[in-house]
């Protein structure tokens, strides 16, 4: 199989986890925002998290990796980010301002892609400084979940999880100026042309 028809392949395990995981989204908003069961929900998050660690593992370890599955686990990471605040937003857990900083980073980013494509360049490789911030948000959101409940937890997962949350949107924005930085810099290369 030549390089070329690997990379379009489609039909790989780790696309069928990254689908099977954007599924999930529609179900955790029904979960949290329906009959407010936050332990489902909470389940669905876990399963999602680990779906996204294994995929990846899977394909470099197996040479599953394709263009689709560059953009769909992605973008099933960032799904999954905006249900969640949304959800807790709406459930009052989160205050605006950590949904706003966090959409605020993404409108920043999403500005910098724009440019890159007029340029002719398709969007960078995630940097490792954006892994960790999604680590952290998605680590947050559940322990935020569990600290809106009544119990010996709820302390405990309050704190860590404002910890995750706050070191994860600080992470986000960090790797979001060092996007913008690689993109200035090849902007700048490409007017030298």
């Amino acid at each position: 199989m030549s390089e070329t028809s690997a990379e379009d392949r489609i039909w790989t395990v780790p696309n069928l986890l990254s689908f099977l995981r954007l599924l999930g989204v529609p179900v955790f908003l029904w979960l949290v925002l329906g009959p407010k069961e936050d332990g489902w929900a909470i389940g669905v998050l876990a399963v999602a998290g680990f779906t996204d660690w294994l995929d990846g593992k899977i394909a470099r370890a197996f040479h599953q990796t394709s263009r689709l599955g560059r953009l769909i686990d992605p973008a099933a990471d960032k799904l999954y980010v905006f249900s969640t605040i949304f959800a807790l937003l709406v459930r009052e857990i989160i205050p605006w301002w950590l949904v706003a900083a966090i959409l605020l980073r993404e409108a920043f980013v999403g500005c910098s892609i724009l440019v890159l494509r007029k340029y002719g360049y398709r969007a960078l490789q995630v940097h490792f400084l954006g892994k960790a911030a999604m680590f952290n948000l998605m680590y947050a959101f559940p322990l935020l979940f569990l600290a809106s409940h009544v119990g010996w937890y709820a302390d405990i997962a309050q704190i860590v999880g404002w910890a995750f949350a706050l070191w994860g949107t600080g992470l986000y924005w960090w790797a979001g100026v060092l996007y913008v930085v690689q993109v200035r810099q090849l902007v700048t290369e490409a007017k030298k042309e």
